[in-house]
Formats: C-alpha cells, structure tokens, sequence
C-alpha cells in the first residue's frame, strides 16, 4: 500500500494554531443580526478563546481521546468551536444535520458511539433528552440557545475556569465521522482522520492558489457534509479568510448583498435557478432589455470561441461591452458585486450554463469530490479550466479508469483513487468498507469517468445508476436529466426505463414560471388540475424533445412523461441531504403511475 508524505501541518488542529499566529484581529465568521440588518463578525481571536473554553469545559466532563462529540445544529460560531475544541482533545467530531429525522439522530448518535450531544434549542433537546441513558455511551447534552445548567454557555464557563492545553494530533487519528445520508440504505459513518482533512486542505489551496486571508463567502452549504466542512471551514481557516453566515434559503439574495463574498462555494442548482430566473424575467420584459440581453448573449459566446483562435472582433466587443453595462454589471451586482470566483460541485453542471456565467464575468469552476475522499478529488482553476470537465486530478492524487463493468472497448469505467484523503473506512461497516476499498488502498467511487488527453476528468454517470432497456441498450440518465432541466418549465426531472421498452420522464414542473403560463393562457391555475391539463402536458412533452433531440440517441429520448405536482425534497425521502435523488425511492413513490404510462398506448 503506497505511502505517502503529507504536508505540514498535517493535523487541523496546528494549522487553526498557524492561522491564529498571523491573523488573531481578522474577522472570521459573520452572523446576520436581525435588528441592524448587517452581520456581526466574530474574529480568530475572540472564537479561540471560545475554543479553548469549551475544551476545557469537555475535558472536565471526562471527554477524552477518541471520544465522540456530536452536534445538531445548522452553520454557526458555536458548530465551529465545539468542532475545533473537540479536535484539540483527540476526540471525533460527528455532525448531524438539523433539518433531519429523529430516527437519524437516533441511529448516528448509536452508531457512532457519541459521548456528548450539542443541540441549537430546547426544541431539539426535548426530542433528545431522553436519550442519556437510552443510548449507552452518550453521558451529557448541551443546548445552544439556553442559559440553565445544560447550556452550551454553562460549560464554557467550566472550561474557562478549568483549562487545558490543545494536543496535536497524529495524522492518523480519526478527526470526525460524517455520515452519508446514501440514495439507499441506512446512513454511513465515513472515518476521516486528521491527516485526510489536512491533506485535503493543501490540496484545495493549491488547486485554487489566488485564495488568500482576503477571501470571503457566504456559507450556505451544511457543514454536516464533507464538502462544506473542507472547502467553507477548514480551507478558509488555513488561509486566514473569512465566511458570513447565510441567515435562510430564502434570504441569500439579500445575504449576498450585506455580505459581498468573494468566492461562493455551491452547488449547481443554484446556477440553475438563476439562469432559469434571468431567462423568464428577460422574455417578460421584451422589448430593449431583452434585446440587449440577447445580443450580449450572442457577443460573449462568439468572443469566447474568437479567443480560443487567438482572434478578436472590434464589433463583438463593443457589442457586449454595451450590454454588459446595462445589463450584465446589474447581475454581478445581485452577487455583492466583489464575487471573482464559484466552486460547483456535488451535482453535473450543464456548459450552458457554466459558459453563460463565464461570458458574463462570473466564472464556475466546476469540481469533484466525495466524501470518502474528504471530499475534493479534482477541480477546475482560472489557469486550468475545460468546460464540461471537473477539472485535474488534486495534488498527491492518482485517478485510474476500471474498465471492468463497462468493458476494453468502452471510453469510460469506474473511477478509483488513491492518495492521502482517501477515507480510513466506514465506521462499523467491515464488508462495506471491503467492497469500497481495493487490496492496494485504493477508492472505488461507484462513478463512471473518462480523462481526456490533457489529464482533464469528465464524469459521465453513476454506475449503479445506468439501467438497460428492453433491447439490451444500456441509458445513463443523468446526462439526460440535466439537459431536461434547462426547459424553463421544468425544476426536477427523473428518467427511467429500467428493462423497459423505452424511457419515461417524471417531471415537477417550475410553478413560478407555469403559474405565469397559465395565468396568460387560460390554464388551470390549482396545481394538480394544471399538470392534468393536456395542453400542459403538451407544451413540456414538446419542450423536451426539442431540448433534447441531436443530443441523444432516439432509445435515450424519453417518449412519454409523467407530471407531478409535488417536488422532491428531502423532506419527501427523495433526495438526500446533498440534494442527490434517491432513484428507488422516487419509483416507490410513483410505481402504479409509471406502470400506467407503460400500459397506455
């Protein structure tokens, strides 16, 4: 098995303490105060002090190395230190989401082995509380946004009193467990250690080397999930810099506008929303803005194929120089207007889109990850970027192509990787870390890709996820799904055709832009009388085989759909907290429906 010789600090605790040398003053987390309207900065220095008090506060309840400290709360201040102050105990941070089951908690509290629970208010505790006890190894719990005996505040207090010094951990103790919430099955607990995290960390910053202590984001993404907690927390602590606290969804809009980021790190549906968004309003607006916008449209994508002839256009230029002042300027602007950079990743961005944004200034670079790898794997820079791709595999990494499921011939196969953030396995789960993991310490990471000649990534699909038709054609439908999804009409979309004679399409239509529809065209404004209607039915079945057709071949096409009126969500069961479909769940949900389409001529 390959070794390999790690960066230093190769720990998170040593490289907050790197920070803290050189930018104790520097604000550092932001939250949105709701009486002012502008977000309070709490800087390195101020936080460490909480660090270093509730390490204390933990070490006098008998937190001890290798324990589990587990926490369920949304992005904040508090999440972030008691992370870091279990760090500097030796002990395994283990985060729960807030907006999840109590089963789950339940089942991750049990698995992991938490010794103590921190909760945001006495809301959750009360579903919790009973727990001490219940579950053997879990001794205490602490509530955030209370002032009794078992608050978070009480136990600073101890700590404060009672301090203790930080250790520095070995890069091979185990940092946190982040359980996967999956597309199927019970959720995983994936073993990261220190040494994964660090190296992770310096691969980042050397993928993206124009970050600096002058970066900010609005953190939006979970840090439950690996790839909030590598590229919003612990990057940006590495590198001094700074991340607001976005206060809602709803909110990030105005967020965006108070808290003027510099980079954002998100995923693209994002993307996906505001280019259906600036679409719409441009098509109700007609008249000059919408010629602008089009010949701004126009001029940026003919300037990005003149410059890769090393060629330019006086006309084109001028062209898009106009429209970008009354039109584009004003986009950048709803970003905070300081925005040089996006990261997306976690989900297939389309290059119409990705190429859109880049002519208008704002550029996506596109990466890939996992959290079994801690999580980023490849990613796209400013001095390194190919539409479509995900980018170069990171530092210290080594991608292989397994062309044994899709055979010698096939462009494509199973990626797997090896370096030092791949995961020291799943918690508790022997045979699933045995099927994951290969004999030489390699990652099977269940996607099919592709590296072109000049080492670039492309990722084509999952493997479990392909299905084979009836006449022994296999479709990958994801590729399909993300093309749907840029009909204006269309939000979510699902393909399916598992042993079938052809595929279906299950849609959730954009109800902000169908109520409008129908509202202009005498349809049924009640949702599900409005996906009823044939004339509905109609127009999205015929936007897709238009969106679709030269892209795919006629067996991918899908030739009937199925509209529904609720979307998938993870309240629903359908999508996972990373905002991934659960494929199973979604043909659960609607089997009798789907197996109508099929028997219906």
């Amino acid at each position: 098995m390959q070794q390999y010789t790690l960066d230093k600090p190769d720990n998170l605790v040593e490289i907050l303490e790197e920070t803290l040398a050189k930018f104790s003053d520097r604000p550092w987390l932001g939250t949105k105060n709701k009486k002012t309207n502008q977000y309070d900065w709490v800087t390195y220095g101020e936080a460490a002090k909480r660090i270093d008090a509730i390490r204390g506060g933990f070490a006098k309840i008998g937190v001890q190395k290798g324990d589990g400290v587990s926490i369920i709360d949304n992005n904040s201040v508090e999440w972030a230190v008691c992370c870091y102050a279990s760090y500097g105990l030796g002990a395994r941070f283990i985060p729960m989401y807030k907006a999840e089951l109590v089963k789950i908690w339940h089942y991750i509290l049990s698995d992991s082995g938490a010794r103590v629970l921190v909760v945001r208010d006495r809301e959750i505790y009360e579903k919790v509380k009973n727990w001490v006890g219940e579950i053997p190894t879990l001794k205490n719990i602490f509530i955030i946004e209370d002032d009794g005996p078992e608050s978070l505040a009480e136990l600073e207090k101890l700590g404060a009193a009672n301090p203790v010094p930080a250790i520095h951990p070995h890069p091979d103790d185990i940092a946190g467990l982040i359980y996967t919430s999956g597309t199927t099955g019970d959720p995983k607990g994936v073993l990261l250690s220190h040494g994964n995290f660090s190296s992770n960390v310096h691969a980042c910053r050397k993928n993206q080397p124009t970050l600096d202590d002058n970066t900010r984001t609005l953190s939006f993404l979970p840090w439950a999930h690996s790839y909030g907690q590598t590229a919003e927390l612990n990057t940006l602590i590495s590198l001094g810099a700074s991340a607001g606290f976005a206060e809602s969804p709803q909110t990030i809009v105005d967020d965006l506008l108070l808290v003027k980021p510099t980079l954002l790190v998100a995923v693209p549906r994002i993307f996906n929303r505001v280019y259906d968004g600036l679409h719409s309003m441009m098509k109700e607006k007609g008249g000059l803005a919408k010629t602008l916008f089009d010949m701004g449209k126009e001029a940026g994508q003919k300037k990005r194929e003149l410059a890769k002839q090393g060629k330019s256009s006086a006309l084109t230029n001028l062209k898009f120089k106009i429209a970008d002042t009354i039109v584009f300027s004003k986009v950048r602007q709803k970003f905070g207007g300081n925005l040089q950079m996006t990261i997306s990743s976690s989900a297939a961005l389309s290059p119409n889109i990705a190429e859109f944004f880049f002519d208008i200034g704002l550029p996506i670079y596109e990466a890939w990850g996992m959290t079994e790898i801690s999580p980023a794997g490849s990613g796209n820079n400013p001095d390194s970027y190919r539409i479509g791709s995900v980018g170069k595999p990171m530092d210290k990494m080594t991608f292989v192509i397994d062309k044994t499921e899709t055979g010698p011939d096939s462009r494509d196969g199973e990626l797997i990787i090896y370096g030092p953030n791949v995961m020291k396995g799943y918690h508790n789960k022997p045979s699933e870390t045995a099927e994951t993991m290969t004999a030489d310490g390699g990652l099977r990471t269940g996607d099919r890709a592709y590296i072109d000649n000049d080492g670039f990534v492309y990722i084509t699909g999952r493997i479990k996820e392909q299905f084979k038709l009836e006449n022994g054609k296999f479709v990958f439908p994801a590729a399909i799904e993300e093309e749907v999804k840029l009909i204006p009409y269309i939000e979510f979309a699902m393909v399916y055709g598992l042993n079938m004679p052809y595929t279906v399409c299950l849609i959730y239509p954009d109800f902000l832009v169908m109520d409008k529809y129908a509202k202009e065209n005498g349809l049924p404004a009640d949702h599900e009388e409005m996906i009823r209607d044939p004339r509905v039915e109609k127009l999205i079945f015929d936007a897709m085989q238009e969106q679709l057709k030269d892209k795919f071949g006629t067996y991918e096409i899908p030739k009937k759909i199925l509209l529904i009126s609720e979307a998938f969500s993870v309240d629903n069961g359908t999508l996972t907290q990373t905002l991934k479909l659960k494929r199973r769940a979604v043909v659960q949900k609607y089997q009798e429906a789907i197996n109508r389409l099929y028997q219906e001529n």
